[in-house]
């Protein structure tokens, strides 16, 4: 920003610490969005509160979250609230130093809509006392478990449910999750390790609380829990983000903190040029958990220009440090030059991110390899799953076959970053575009560290990575593989991946094997340190060097 920008203070519009600032916010927001010009909003540093009560809700589609089939009867699909609501806005610096917004209720964190040249600094968001509870288990006998909850849960027993309850949700968790293989465990013995599927009411019967705190639940069996273990219990559907960013341009976070999140952590679609700088997305120290986000920390979908995440420290999620795809519309239909193509993930849909002039390939999802390409003359959701897409040129196209927006992969920069807690894997690159990973600590992933994937099946995320560096970074533990390379082909018909440098490398602890690669041509393999022997497999693979 320049020394010509306009300077807004929050408190000149009733925003100020301690107070109830939703509907404010929301009336600032609009404002700034009819405020031509460089502008800074600057926040005095506190708490600030919003209340769900205060939030209106929308319609907003997001990439990966909530689908249809999830929804009940009578529920209106994909309605969100957004707490701190940034749209239409252009050059916007917002100091918050060091403010602190506080969400009580169910919605999303923060949002930046079709906007441009944003910057958000010094701010943290959390939510107070979430719907995600940690049980501790204090001790156990063979037809019993006491839990202690952590101190921000509140919960009672009626008739032997046990109900966890706060704003916006209430939940008879022993009914509610009893065959959830998507909550979290802790083991006592290896504290920075998270791990899915605990299934920790399985064989549950009836709980009652022992008025100490704890609760007690009794089993059929007890023997899958062990005293001392943490246990996380949520619910896994991805209602709310923590911060949604659709649809803008030049977007900068610098030393941004979330403590929690429901869904995925930050999440964009159809952007270009992001810049997160100094983030901690990492539970508060004030609640004693030990995990901050219910799914991805960084989600990034069908994005363009470059993708910066730097000097940073993700600790405790769900799901992926960071996922970076595309999406594999399946052709439905095509009618000379116009290609009807659809949405296949429930969870993935209503948003167009076609250009004019945008360049797709069609894609054989059994080899995933391309069979054509062409310029995008014109494209518009026809509803909600469909896109009809004029063409250029059709050579190549067959229904069944995929389309993939090759003007939508972005470059990728993850360097010096900290991953800690991570019950997938650490990155999931899924990108032609250039990627750099370089000088991260992944400290515990349940899965891999470095995953490149491309599929056209079931997730539908697209497509080949064609210019990877993993370099001098350290894997001190990985669940499954250091680096998995795993295009997911049914057919082996050529090279997926290609140009892939893995140099100068810690591989200190590896479950699986260090380096696992499938279908994929001219990798360099050099400099790096292996603790286990399982160094490296390959499959359909040609020109690889190595120095091992």
């Amino acid at each position: 920003m320049t020394e010509n920008a306009k300077t807004i203070k929050a408190s000149d519009y009733g925003i100020v610490p301690g107070a109830y600032v939703g509907k404010a916010l929301a009336g600032l927001f609009g404002s700034l969005s009819e405020t031509r010009g460089e502008k800074t909003l600057v926040f005095d540093s506190g708490v600030y509160y919003i209340d769900s009560e205060e939030l209106e809700a929308e319609t907003a589609f997001i990439t990966n979250t909530v689908g249809d089939g999830e929804f009940s009867a009578g529920e209106t699909p994909h309605r969100v609230k957004f707490a701190f609501a940034l749209k239409n806005i252009r050059d916007l610096t917002v100091e918050g130093n060091g403010a602190e917004f506080l969400l009580r209720g169910k919605a999303t964190n923060a949002a930046i809509r079709n906007c441009e040249n944003i910057t958000l600094k010094d701010i943290e968001f959390d939510v107070e006392a979430p719907d995600m509870q940690e049980l501790t288990a204090v001790k156990k006998g063979a037809f019993y478990v006491d839990f202690r909850p952590d101190a921000e849960s509140r919960f009672k027993t009626e008739n032997g449910r046990l109900v966890f309850y706060g704003k916006d949700y209430s939940a008879d968790v022993i009914k509610a999750y009893r065959y959830s293989g998507y909550l979290a465990c802790i083991r006592k013995e290896t504290p920075e390790t998270v791990k899915r599927g605990s299934h920790l009411f399985r064989f549950a019967l009836k709980a009652k609380a022992l008025g100490n705190g704890c609760v007690r639940v009794y089993y059929i069996n007890t023997s899958k829990i062990r005293e001392g273990d943490r246990y996380y219990i949520f619910n896994d559907r991805r209602d709310n983000v923590g911060i949604f960013i659709d649809s803008s341009k030049n977007v900068i976070f610098e030393r941004l903190s979330q403590r929690f999140n429901y869904s995925l952590g930050i999440v964009a679609q159809n952007c270009e040029n992001l810049t997160f700088h100094a983030l901690d997305l990492s539970p508060s120290p004030k609640s004693g958990r030990k995990i901050a986000s219910t799914a991805d920390f960084l989600h990034i979908c069908s994005c363009r220009g470059k993708v910066s995440v730097t000097d940073s420290n993700f600790d405790g999620a769900c799901d992926d440090c960071m996922n970076v795809h595309g999406v594999h519309l399946k052709i439905k239909k095509i009618d000379g030059n116009t290609v009807t193509a659809e949405f296949m993930h429930p969870q993935t849909h209503g948003f167009n991110t076609l250009r004019d002039g945008d360049t797709v390939v069609f894609t054989d999802p059994s080899t995933l390899l391309e069979k054509g390409r062409a310029k995008v003359v014109s494209s518009r959701l026809t509803d909600e799953h469909r896109l009809e897409i004029i063409t250029d040129s059709v050579s190549g196209a067959r229904e069944g076959f995929c389309v993939e927006n090759i003007s939508a992969c972005p470059r990728v920069e993850f360097k010096n970053n900290t991953a800690t807690r991570i019950i997938t894997r650490g990155l999931l690159m899924t990108t032609r575009g250039k990627v750099e990973i370089e000088g991260n600590r992944f400290v515990s992933t349940s899965m891999s560290g470095v995953l490149l994937s491309d599929d056209a099946s079931s997730w539908y995320e697209s497509g080949p990575c064609a210019d990877v560096t993993i370099k001098d970074n350290i894997f001190d533990y990985c669940g499954e593989n250091g680096v998995l390379i795993k295009p997911e082909n049914s057919i082996h018909a050529g090279a997926v991946h290609k140009n892939i440098k893995i140099i100068g490398n810690e591989f200190k602890k590896c479950a699986k094997t260090c380096v696992w690669i499938k279908s994929s041509e001219n990798i360099e393999i050099k400099g790096n340190a292996f603790g286990n022997e399982n160094r490296l497999y390959t499959e359909n693979c040609e020109n690889i060097e190595k120095d091992f």
